[in-house]
């Protein structure tokens, strides 16, 4: 196993007090190693979207220990995580966030003009399969084009890390695969480790990793033995 990307211990988070209280998570112990694509499954409230925003520096953990690397970034400061942030990772959300007055390519170097290494904003389409739709504004672009503008933007600062909450969510199945093979693509080109929040269980079987939430706790974390490609995905 390579060096882990992330590592938790014993992550807990909760929202409210008192009879309000509401457990996101519970406990969570957690190993990623660096360049692995895992898929994150489980019911809406299990946990897994607290998780990522804990892992991508958006929100912080009410106990125990988050790690990227060997940076804690449950002890970092608000300017280290906003660094970690603009420097590592890249974020896909389920609705694209583009500006529509702006072309695919100038949403992208909306990235690129702050990343300190980032790609040519061209060359970030052409991994996602839209070297020929660089000029054509969001509302000129099908819902699946749109997703991989946004995933496009997300990789042009070269991120380390992906992270991607529901990017199908949205989407049809035969747009839903061609965004899911940008993702695969992405990862393999980056080596960036990716993980991709999802309610469609048949997204697992395109994973190194599996990870099913419930309850705020992991249930199972299980490694692919053998991998399918996006388009032998049944939705």
């Amino acid at each position: 196993m390579s060096r882990p990307c992330f590592e938790t211990r014993d992550l807990s988070k909760v929202y409210g007090s008192g009879s309000n209280a509401v457990h996101a998570l519970r406990g969570v112990d957690l190993v990623a190693p660096e360049g692995e694509l895992v898929v994150l499954l489980g019911p809406s409230g299990s946990g897994k979207s607290t998780l990522l925003n804990i892992l991508g520096g958006l929100d912080r953990a009410f106990s125990g220990e988050a790690y990227f690397r060997d940076m804690a970034l449950h002890s970092a400061s608000d300017r280290e995580l906003t660094r970690f942030r603009r420097d590592h990772v890249g974020f896909v959300f389920q609705f694209y966030n583009l500006m529509p007055s702006l072309t695919a390519r100038e949403n992208v170097e909306l990235v690129t003009e702050v990343a300190p290494d980032p790609m040519p904003a061209d060359e970030a389409l052409g991994l996602v399969g839209l070297d020929k739709r660089v000029d054509h504004f969001p509302a000129q672009l099908s819902g699946g084009e749109q997703q991989r503008v946004a995933i496009a933007r997300a990789i042009a600062k070269r991120p380390q890390v992906l992270l991607c909450d529901e990017p199908t969510g949205a989407l049809d199945s035969a747009t839903g695969v061609k965004v899911l093979e940008a993702l695969r693509e992405v990862n393999a080109a980056l080596n960036a480790t990716t993980f991709i929040i999802t309610h469609n269980a048949s997204v697992a079987d395109m994973a190194d990793r599996v990870i099913v939430f419930g309850d705020g706790q992991i249930r199972e974390n299980r490694v692919n033995a053998v991998k399918k490609q996006p388009s032998e995905i049944v939705w």
